[in-house]
């Protein structure tokens, strides 16, 4: 949006919602969100480690300092949207309850650091190490959320009404939107990838769709993705398209026999091929193929399908 430049850092956008900024977007370039109460906040997320978000919460002294953090949410269980929980002291953390499930039974910030000192794993591997490399993954402790819900939840921040909900599975397993209408703002997570592309880990792109459909019925003003610049509803209909272009695309070479990898190959050189991570399309193709065959509940071969993003890429 023309309103507010993509720059790092701490972007107020209006009747006391701010968003935390972290170009490019790129692998764990995560953005963050706060929304000020009276004398209370509600943190939107944590960053990828421990001296990220501890820059991020500085960044936000100004601002917490009359109302600190009472409440994080979580919305969803990647690392970069929660590694930096344990530095949010006192804080309820609030998530869906399979995100919480999914922070605890997934991947650990100790095996990336393990991976960030291994050699010799393959071109996989050396394709993930490269883009990990910016983010320090020791001395993390996993902090859990410590309340849980499903389907729909409202939060009271010092007399401003936050409406978390829960969209997945997409991203995710357990991915949650934060609605706050008094201001007409959105914060979605990774439901939303802003001029870069999106990743799909778990699926069904349906419930993705439906998620983007929700956001737009919601008629926010201002929309904080889970990473890019800030946006309005033109970056959920580019969403939007995105998987409904890709769902279709990999559905009829799906039905022509194409195996995955080679679908993943073509769609790559597509319409899509000019956004930043399109090699995230060898994920995407996988899951669409596994929900295809009705095998969503079955694990993805990740590092077969790291060694295909390090060719794409």
């Amino acid at each position: 949006m023309e309103r507010w430049r993509y720059s790092k850092g701490l972007h107020d956008i209006g009747n006391d919602c701010f968003a935390y900024l972290q170009p490019d977007g790129s692998f764990g370039w995560s953005n963050a969100g706060l929304v000020r109460g009276e004398g209370t906040s509600l943190l939107v997320d944590t960053l990828f480690d421990l001296p990220l978000t501890r820059a991020m919460l500085d960044a936000m002294k100004d601002v917490t300092r009359r109302a600190p953090v009472a409440t994080l949410v979580n919305t969803h269980a990647n690392g970069d949207h929660c590694w930096g929980n344990e530095l949010v002291e006192g804080a309820e953390i609030v998530a869906s309850r399979t995100c919480r499930e999914e922070m605890l039974s997934e991947l650990q910030p100790e095996m990336l650091a393990g991976l960030m000192q291994a050699e010799g794993l393959g071109r996989g591997a050396d394709y993930l190490r490269e883009r990990m490399r910016p983010f320090d993954f020791t001395g993390i402790t996993v902090t859990p959320p410590t309340r849980v819900f499903e389907g729909r939840l409202a939060l009271d921040v010092g007399g401003t009404g936050v409406d978390l909900i829960e969209v997945g599975p997409a991203h995710t397993g357990g991915d949650v939107i934060a609605h706050v209408p008094s201001a007409r703002t959105v914060f979605t997570g990774d439901i939303l990838f802003v001029d870069g592309t999106p990743i799909m880990w778990r699926g069904p792109v349906g419930n993705w769709i439906r998620a983007c459909d929700l956001i737009l019925e919601l008629d926010p003003e201002v929309i904080v993705p889970g990473h890019g610049p800030l946006t309005d509803r033109r970056g959920v209909e580019r969403m939007k398209d995105y998987l409904t272009t890709i769902a279709g695309e990999a559905r009829r070479l799906f039905d022509e026999g194409v195996p995955a990898d080679e679908a993943a190959r073509r769609m790559a050189g597509g319409r899509f091929a000019s956004l930043p991570d399109r090699e995230r399309i060898a994920v995407n193709v996988d899951t669409l193929y596994r929900e295809f065959r009705g095998e969503l509940g079955t694990s993805a071969d990740i590092m077969g399908l790291l060694d295909l993003m390090a060719e794409l890429a």
